[in-house]
């Protein structure tokens, strides 16, 4: 029976249903599960002093591209819009290999984890090489973050009058092939889930009609997630309008993509009426802020979504369009780009980091996470706030609209990934130099 003991926590953002922030708190943590959160708790093992710490839950990152850390700021592709920032970077993506993918997702998880994130998606569309989601997976499994690795695909090429060069496109067949391999033998459907399959075809312009609708149906028979990018700038829109005839809310619609099991990234070009779906039929988002600006993609209408009651979570994003992996940055982004669109009280700090928690463990169908509340799986991050960052600051929203950043404890299914601000489970350094090297090797 492993436990550990968080020890007089100066504040705790629950996230519960009630929205309760106790003070000079303990919480307990038993064998990957919070079981109690009351002051003057005791435990015969680990003890870790929070007098000096903001507690949340850990973050929830919804939407990522973890072989993207190997190229970030790529010349060419740091001003372009969307359609050709790809343009740039699908060569360069297609001289990956396993290795490629394993070390960009081990140094995209570790940085994941410093910002507090304790669950990610990822999409992973294009396959090199013979690069596999194994490679991904095995990656997640060394740092030990929660994981929900989503089996992309792309298969119109250039020669069919898609984006991507023919080389990184694959046959429809087998792709549906490796979807059915990678659920057996990766995707864990039972709580506290470690590692959960989803499948991904990568978007409207990369796939065809067909595809879209066999992978929804391929998915509902194993029972995973279907996840997809849609609407994120004006280019989308206008494609779908002019190959589909219609918005892309309506193309996913008839092709099966809306639901309680299906979240779309980005979304930033949605209308009311798709609004109106996303909430109806419980659709999930996942917004990416510091990507939609980086790409001049716009400003999503989360303030509009939330109201409706569509599901919102937060993703970084690639880092070849963010370029960086915080998701206490998004956080912040999120809240900053509704009130500039929508004003001062459109969005407060609270609510962009409840949607950073918990909303992200709903859009991914995770019950068992995202708050915490006795019975919930053990992922916490603790924010020392003795630092600068936070000196002056009058009240625990200050975590989200000043800092810090960095996260001092990490907790994942009641084991320790960072611990004083350091990645515990894997050599950080020799996967610094790594990816550097092969970085370097690209250029």
């Amino acid at each position: 029976m492993a436990e550990t003991l968080i020890r007089n926590a100066r504040h705790v953002l629950t996230m519960d249903d009630a929205g309760s922030e106790p003070e000079g708190t303990d919480i307990l943590l038993r064998d990957g599960v919070i079981v109690g959160i009351a002051p003057g708790l005791t435990t015969s093992g680990v003890i870790i002093d929070a007098a000096t710490c903001v507690v949340t839950p850990g973050l929830v990152n919804t939407h990522h591209h973890l072989y993207q850390t190997l190229t970030r700021a790529v010349p060419g592709a740091q001003d372009a819009l969307l359609f050709g920032w790809l343009k740039t970077l699908y060569p360069i993506w297609a001289r990956f290999s396993p290795e490629h993918m394993f070390v960009s997702a081990l140094a995209g998880l570790a940085e994941l984890a410093l910002s507090g994130c304790t669950m990610t998606s990822d999409h992973l569309y294009l396959y090199p090489n013979g690069a596999r989601l194994d490679d991904t997976i095995a990656a997640a499994r060394e740092v030990g973050l929660r994981f929900h690795p989503t089996r992309g695909a792309m298969s119109i090429g250039e020669s069919a009058g898609g984006l991507p060069p023919d080389s990184l496109v694959e046959r429809e067949d087998a792709i549906l092939e490796d979807c059915i391999r990678v659920i057996d033998a990766f995707h864990d459907p039972s709580e506290g889930a470690m590692v959960r399959v989803g499948v991904a075809p990568c978007s409207p312009f990369s796939v065809s009609r067909n595809l879209m609708r066999d992978a929804a149906i391929l998915a509902r028979d194993k029972g995973v997630m279907l996840h997809t990018h849609l609407a994120e700038n004006d280019e989308d829109i206008a494609y779908s309008e002019a190959k589909f005839g219609c918005r892309p809310g309506q193309y996913a619609e008839e092709l099966g993509w809306t639901g309680p099991d299906v979240w779309h990234a980005h979304c930033v070009k949605l209308d009311g009426s798709e609004i109106g779906l996303f909430a109806r039929s419980r659709t999930g988002v996942a917004h990416c802020p510091c990507s939609n600006c980086r790409l001049g993609s716009g400003v999503a209408p989360v303030r509009a979504m939330r109201d409706a009651g569509v599901k919102v979570g937060l993703g970084v994003d690639g880092s070849a369009s963010n370029d960086a992996g915080s998701l206490m940055g998004e956080a912040r982004q999120a809240m900053l780009l509704q009130r500039v669109s929508k004003g001062a009280d459109a969005m407060s700090a609270r609510e962009a980091l409840r949607i950073a928690t918990r909303g992200g463990a709903e859009v991914l169908g995770r019950a068992d996470c995202g708050q915490i509340a006795v019975g919930k799986r053990a992922d916490i991050a603790l924010w020392d706030v003795s630092g600068i960052e936070s000196a002056g600051s009058w009240d625990v929203a200050a975590l989200v609209l000043a800092g810090p950043a960095r996260v001092r404890h990490l907790i994942v299914e009641g084991r320790q990934v960072v611990r004083d601000g350091e990645v515990v489970t894997v050599d950080l350094r020799e996967t610094i130099v790594k990816q550097n090297s092969l970085a370097r090797a690209l250029v």
